[in-house]
């Protein structure tokens, strides 16, 4: 049972850190993204590009992941994300599940179908042993850079003067404007921050989930999950959230494998029912 607690909570460290940036374009600028998982495909192949290809250190390589992702990501708000800001919400998911295509055929012709891992380095491989529980060190590895992840988000969103500017822009363009706020360089950077965030969720999940063009629409279901669940008014719900889909994701499919699969969507459905707006809305959100 702590086996599968470890597990599951590793698990759901992961999928916060690949749903997080959703979670901050989604609910602080109002944008529906549904090619979120492509930024996080471009991590992944960044990472076996540059770890089993060419050789260059792991831990270089994820954080070269980030901003690959991130840049790509500033890009892409600067030449088609920005035009969509105020457009309606339905427009917004055709133009990006028509990127996720567009992203999965051009993954599929650049680097093939086949799934691929990324190679880790030796001290990351095996497990350790505490009290008796098989700790995968990889596993640990991701719950300790995540767990620090959560609490900077928390404190810059929060707590820094790029947060206040952020939560300002997103509440009222006009008067951010006036206040002197850049409210274009704000969102730009926003956006390009939680791209690689995406970037460095998939490039940390190669060696869990596995990396092939379809991981976009693969996992993108889960993104939304997370931040349905938890809610888009903080990082503290999808947070809460990303870790008790992920506890509850791993123990169906080792309790009742054959419906393990729908035990993430009924706890969906359930939050929903009771909560609606998530764990953690906002006071009067609709």
């Amino acid at each position: 049972m702590l086996t599968i607690l470890f597990d599951g909570i590793a698990y759901g460290m992961l999928l916060f850190v690949l749903a997080c940036g959703l979670s901050v374009t989604l609910g602080l600028m109002n944008l529906v993204n549904l090619a979120h998982g492509a930024f996080a495909m471009a991590g992944g192949y960044a990472l076996v590009i540059l770890v089993n290809n060419l050789g260059v250190p792991f831990w270089v390589s994820v954080i070269c992941a980030f901003f690959v992702s991130a840049a790509i990501g500033f890009v892409m708000e600067k030449a088609f994300y920005v035009h969509i800001y105020r457009k309606p919400h339905l427009d917004q998911v055709l133009f990006t599940i028509g990127l996720v295509f567009m992203a999965v055929a051009a993954a599929d012709y650049a680097m093939g179908s086949s799934q691929v891992f990324a190679r880790i380095p030796d001290a990351l491989q095996g497990q350790i042993h505490v009290f008796g529980i098989g700790m995968g060190r990889y596993r640990l590895m991701i719950i300790v850079i995540c767990g620090a992840l959560a609490l900077g988000l928390q404190y810059v969103l929060v707590y820094t003067r790029f947060g206040s500017r952020l939560r300002a822009a997103v509440d009222d363009q006009r008067v951010a404007r006036g206040l002197g706020i850049n409210v274009g360089s704000i969102f730009a950077l926003t956006f390009a921050f939680g791209s690689g965030l995406a970037g460095l969720g998939g490039a940390l999940g190669t060696e869990i989930l596995g990396l092939d063009p379809t991981f976009p629409l693969k996992y993108m279901i889960y993104f939304l999950i997370v931040v349905t669940v938890g809610g888009t008014s903080s990082i503290t719900g999808p947070f809460l959230a990303s870790l008790l889909l992920g506890i509850a994701d791993v123990a169906g499919k080792y309790y009742v494998p054959k419906l393990g699969a729908f035990v993430i969507y009924t706890i969906m459905i359930v939050v929903l029912i009771w909560r609606p707006q998530g764990l953690f809305a906002r006071a009067g959100s609709k």
